[in-house]
């Protein structure tokens, strides 16, 4: 359970950064909807893999760096998908939240 909230905490965090990148670029006004479904996103990108620590079978602090670039890159891909690649810098980021948030999660929760 530890593992699961701090991971999804870390999403919400590194979400607040999307949408202060993504408002600097695409800007604030009118976007309201696109910004919060890139803080959602990373939302559920730390649920998610506050729950896949949970259910791997081979157990090793190791990883992380995969299990975070793998579900980083499924959930981005998703929004990515969803949104027509609107932002290509946030599907880097995402990539990028999802090493942070399972690095995180794999220190602090497990």
């Amino acid at each position: 359970m530890k593992r699961i909230l701090i991971s999804t905490i870390t999403g919400g965090l590194l979400g607040i950064l999307c949408i202060v990148g993504v408002g600097l670029r695409l800007g604030f006004s009118g976007n309201w909807l696109f910004l919060f479904s890139m803080w959602y996103n990373r939302v559920l990108m730390g649920l998610l893999i506050g729950f896949a620590g949970s259910f791997m079978i081979v157990k090793s602090k190791k990883n992380f760096y995969l299990r975070g670039l793998f579900f980083g890159l499924i959930v981005t891909s998703a929004h990515g998908l969803s949104t027509g690649f609107r932002d290509i810098p946030s599907f880097f980021a995402g990539l990028f939240y999802g090493l942070i948030i399972d690095y995180i999660a794999t220190k602090y929760g497990d």
